[in-house]
């Protein structure tokens, strides 16, 4: 299944915010998954998106892949939160500057008062071995 760009949000920017360290955890079992990273991130620029993906500093100790991921925030494409600070912090804000959409299976109960406006950039998603399926619904979830 492919994901319509103008269904994952109508916004001013092609830029999409990815809660890397969230999709790197979305696979059963205890591992956090740098594949799901990639695959992500792959199937948004597929799609003619650009993916900003920040992650907290414990992914790095949490991965399953230790030197693939530091080649990616080495290159720039993970962005690894400043140790000891919250990188839904970073996503809300980036996706709020940049009227963004944010991938995350996060709710962000904590945070959805200050940043009320995630309802409607919130784009849920799963991973089926290596597809990943990208889900925008209509209207404000609560």
């Amino acid at each position: 299944m492919t994901a319509n760009p103008e269904a994952l949000r109508e916004s001013r920017t092609n830029i999409v915010i990815v809660d890397g360290s969230n999709v790197a955890h979305a696979s059963e079992g205890n591992a956090a998954r740098l594949a799901n990273i990639i695959a992500v991130r792959d199937k948004l620029v597929e799609e003619g998106l650009e993916p900003i993906i920040i992650v907290d500093a414990a992914l790095r100790h949490q991965i399953d892949d230790e030197r693939g991921y530091e080649t990616l925030v080495d290159g720039g494409t993970v962005r690894q939160a400043p140790a000891g600070t919250d990188a839904d912090y970073f996503i809300l804000q980036f996706a709020e500057e940049f009227d963004a959409s944010v991938v995350s299976n996060d709710r962000f109960r904590d945070r959805i008062e200050k940043y009320p406006e995630l309802r409607s950039r919130l784009v849920k998603y799963m991973i089926v071995g290596h597809e990943v399926v990208l889900e925008r619904r209509a209207g404000r979830r609560r």
